[in-house]
């Protein structure tokens, strides 16, 4: 894809799942990635396989690092990297914090550190990873929720506001993928995701098909759209029907 030929490319939460799936098609697509993960040997291990350089760290504070590891200019950022933080309101603040800090504000602060550039040659792309909990819910994580939504709304101010001025963003918003993160969902995830769930290859491809159509909301389970329909023009029956979830959940769960 000429759009990524060449281009400077980060992902940040790459040693697996869908982040490593998007760095891996980056590359193959030309790009040069930067891999980036709290853990370091696992952003080595993606990296070499791909030929991208391993930056590891914290999200927050990786836009510096890996804008000098590109020969100075980021042009397509992935704010991948992510929490899914279980539990209800009574999940304890430092959970809440961190679902908080990684989810959102992770995004806001990379946003703050790339758009002086970007505004100023009229050109960059953001890729948010923000989940179908962003436009739905998840029963079982409020923090996880919460913050998708946080995520999920970030995106579509970035989109609106700066949009005339060059900046393409994408949110990525799938259902159940077969990740880690799937895995430690538990029953929860065992009810609502895992029976339709996909490879993070499927992300990828539906992320580069969204590139490729100028898309700003990909959707790698079709079927988040009519949810999310039916959640819009008749909210009352949505909560009816997820709250049905809720207790087939407490019942079996």
């Amino acid at each position: 894809m000429g759009v990524v030929q060449g281009a400077g490319v980060v992902v940040t939460g790459a040693g697996g799942g869908i982040g490593a799936a998007l760095a891996r098609r980056f590359a193959a697509e030309g790009a040069r990635v930067v891999v980036n993960d709290l853990d370091g040997d696992r952003a080595k291990a993606v990296a070499d396989e791909i030929g991208g350089i391993a930056v590891p760290g914290d999200a927050s504070e990786i836009v510096a690092p890996a804008r000098e590891a590109l020969g100075g200019t980021v042009d397509v950022y992935c704010a991948n990297a992510g929490v899914a933080s279980g539990g209800t309101e009574a999940a304890d603040d430092k959970v809440w914090a961190l679902a908080w800090d990684v989810n959102v504000m992770a995004h806001v602060r990379a946003a703050h550190a790339l758009l002086p550039q970007w505004l100023e040659r009229g050109s960059g792309r953001f890729v948010s990873t923000v989940s179908a909990a962003g436009l739905l819910t998840m029963i079982g994580a409020a923090p996880y929720s919460v913050t998708k939504h946080g995520a999920y709304a970030f995106a579509e101010w970035l989109s609106l506001t700066y949009r005339h001025r060059g900046l393409k963003v994408h949110a990525i918003c799938p259902q159940g993928v077969r990740t880690d993160m799937l895995t430690a969902s538990g029953s929860a995830g065992d009810l609502v995701l895992a029976p339709t769930a996909i490879d993070p290859e499927d992300v990828a491809d539906a992320l580069f098909d969204g590139i490729e159509k100028d898309r700003f909301l990909i959707l790698p389970h079709p079927e988040v759209a009519d949810f999310y329909q039916a959640r819009a023009t008749d909210p009352e029956r949505w909560l009816t029907n997820m709250n049905h979830i809720q207790r087939k959940w407490e019942t079996t769960g």
